[in-house]
């Protein structure tokens, strides 16, 4: 065979597995066992954060967990370097929030949008988790 057509296969092939990834739902939840990723360690909390905390537990924790520390097989810790501010800043957690996410850093599958909530809401949840990254040297 000669070398460009096989280039040309195997890029195809590239092509067409990446396209097929892209188009699927990400779902390839483990089935784990719904424990704790990471342990957090949690601060007093006050004003924003403090009322985060009950719309994060309202909202957020039947997926990523008490304290944002994830669930194995279920969704991805929020208190990991991932999510530190220069990477996810805080408007990706209101688009992901609003719009859904993709699946992409993990392989829990794509985040459907959080229904029924405001972006004032999210706000607070955002000082919330960043509360909980800063007191776990998230920064």
């Amino acid at each position: 065979m000669n070398r460009p057509l096989v280039i040309t296969v195997v890029l195809l092939a590239a092509l067409v597995l990446g396209v097929s990834f892209y188009f699927s739902d990400g779902d390839n939840r483990s089935g784990g066992t719904g424990a704790a990723l990471v342990q957090v360690k949690v601060p007093a909390l006050t004003g924003d954060a403090k009322s985060g905390e009950s719309l994060f537990n309202n909202k957020c924790a039947s997926c990523h967990g008490e304290n944002a520390a994830g669930q194995d097989g279920v969704a991805p810790p929020l208190v990991h370097i991932i999510y530190e501010p220069n990477h996810h800043g805080d408007a990706s957690f209101q688009r992901a929030a609003q719009n859904g996410v993709r699946a992409h850093h993990w392989r829990f599958g794509n985040m459907p949008p959080v229904e029924g909530i405001a972006a004032y809401e999210v706000e607070k949840i955002i000082a919330y988790v960043r509360t909980l990254q800063r007191a776990n040297g998230i920064n």
